[in-house]
């Protein structure tokens, strides 16, 4: 998360009215030269952050012939915030200090002014008036470095997270395809050979068509669980290409192939949206799939058709004539299309009829996409 602070060029603006308060405080208005000195340095400092040793230099004049040194200080501050070399702190501190220690004109110097308590203590201020910015200069580069490498730590820490949770759903997906593969696709495959065997062995004209429903669907059934498993052993590492999604095109296909008396009718345009077209087929799908396992013997109808740019699809079917098999099941079907009504904007109902049968009717806008 970024930290929000003052802006650098309302800082910089600042900092160069200090410094000419400074210039007003120590230096006055009315010298010539020292006055100069003093406004290069305090209008240098707006170049502090992309050039800092050239404004150190600009401003070690003021430093050598004016009291105001409030520029200097703030320059080398900034030369040792952002800069790596030791050696040219330390001689850019060393040079402050001298220049700060010796009087000016430099002339005017004499040997037995070095000697003394004073002087010594003068010595002491001035190497301590450069240290300082340099020692607070390296404190806030080192601490911008710590956090940038905290920063790089934590989003580190969070990759290998993300590895690890997609490794870990690798694996899983890995012995879900096992899993596919050996215990449910044998399975069905069984029942298309034993399905195969009975349309070749019968006698009789409706087995023998029941025979070969079953088998083509086990058929279908096991090309979809063949591409669903080379999806789950690709486990992310690789783009998988998907089976061809189904069309109103595929609808008559569909039905004809549902396994009970079914009929369509539809006035449906070709060019409608894929998504519109998926969720209708889906609805078709589960529909006959329920009368298949809950309506043994039932008839069935599939309407559709368009009217005010809404989509009206009702699937109904007659009371079975048979009793249903006690086939095992989620009871997530209808679950999901009204889900994926509700995503398209459209809506689903469902109930018994009059006459014992079901009905399940489906509204969604035509234009979505």
């Amino acid at each position: 998360m970024k930290r929000r602070g003052v802006p650098p060029a309302l800082l910089d603006a600042f900092l160069v009215l200090v410094a000419l308060i400074d210039t007003w405080a120590n230096v006055g208005f009315d010298r010539g030269a020292p006055l100069g000195c003093a406004l290069l340095a305090s209008f240098a400092l707006v170049l502090r952050r992309h050039l800092p040793l050239t404004t150190f230099l600009l401003t070690l004049p003021t430093a050598l012939v004016t009291d105001a040194v409030f520029a200097t200080l703030v320059a080398l501050y900034t030369l040792s915030s952002l800069n790596r070399h030791r050696v040219l702190l330390g001689i850019c501190a060393l040079t402050y200090a001298v220049i700060d220690f010796l009087p000016w004109p430099w002339s005017n110097l004499r040997a037995t002014e070095l000697a003394g308590t004073r002087n010594v203590v003068h010595i002491l201020y001035s190497v301590a008036s450069a240290a300082a910015p340099v020692f607070l200069g390296q404190l806030v580069q080192a601490r911008r470095e710590l956090s940038l490498r905290l920063s790089e730590i934590t989003e580190a820490r969070e990759n290998e997270r993300l590895l690890t949770a997609q490794s870990v759903l690798a694996k899983e997906r890995a012995q879900l395809a096992r899993e596919m593969h050996d215990v449910v696709s044998h399975q069905v495959s069984l029942i298309a050979v034993q399905a195969g065997a009975l349309q070749v062995g019968s006698g009789d004209p409706e087995t023998k068509s029941a025979a070969a429903t079953i088998r083509r669907l086990s058929v279908q059934t096991l090309d979809e669980l063949r591409h669903m498993v080379s999806v789950l052993r690709a486990s992310g590492s690789r783009p998988t290409e998907l089976t061809p999604q189904p069309s109103l095109a595929d609808l008559q296909r569909l039905v004809d192939g549902s396994g009970i008396e079914a009929e369509l009718k539809t006035d449906l345009p070709g060019d409608l949206p894929p998504a519109t077209q998926r969720a209708v087929y889906r609805t078709v799908q589960e529909a006959l799939t329920n009368v298949r396992k809950h309506a043994p013997g039932a008839r069935a109808i599939v309407a559709i058709h368009h009217m005010n740019g809404t989509i009206g699809l009702t699937v109904t079917n007659t009371a079975p004539t048979q009793a249903p098999l006690p086939l095992p099941g989620a009871h997530h079907g209808l679950v999901g299309l009204r889900q994926r009504a509700e995503l398209l904007g459209g809506s689903i109902t469902s109930g018994p009829t009059s006459d014992g049968g079901y009905e399940l009717h489906l509204e969604l806008p035509i234009g979505t996409t």
